[in-house]
């Protein structure tokens, strides 16, 4: 790559952007806040070993996940990611609830309407 066109974690360590650089195809120089995150986090040698220990297929989702945890981390350096994940647990539960109640009124209307259909017959 040429120096006008580096990756945002070339452009972040102020390095030339080697032809094989391990971050551009994962860091684009048009998104540079998202490196900036996992540098801040993680440090960008721990970053380039964990995507160079992975198969070539694996590697975007991994960088992907990796900005996700650093963002989380970012905005909340207690809990990071745990924060989403206890929230959307309790929002599952929540709907779980509502589901168990709606069925167990469905159940109810339905034993209502054949007694209802029941009665008539006698009649």
């Amino acid at each position: 790559m040429s120096t006008s066109s580096r990756c945002a974690a070339c452009r972040h360590l102020r390095r030339r952007c080697p032809s094989d650089c391990i971050f551009a195809p994962y860091f684009p120089a048009n998104d540079p806040h998202r490196f900036a995150c996992v540098h801040k986090i993680y440090g960008s040698s721990k970053v380039g070993n964990m995507l160079q220990d992975l198969p070539v297929e694996l590697r975007a989702e991994a960088a992907d996940a990796i900005c996700i945890e650093a963002e989380c981390r970012v905005q909340d350096p207690v809990y990071g990611c745990v924060r989403m994940i206890s929230l959307l647990q309790q929002q599952i539960h929540n709907a779980e609830s509502q589901l168990v109640k709606a069925r167990a009124e469905i159940a109810v209307l339905g034993s209502h309407a054949q007694e209802l259909r029941h009665h008539g017959q006698d009649i």
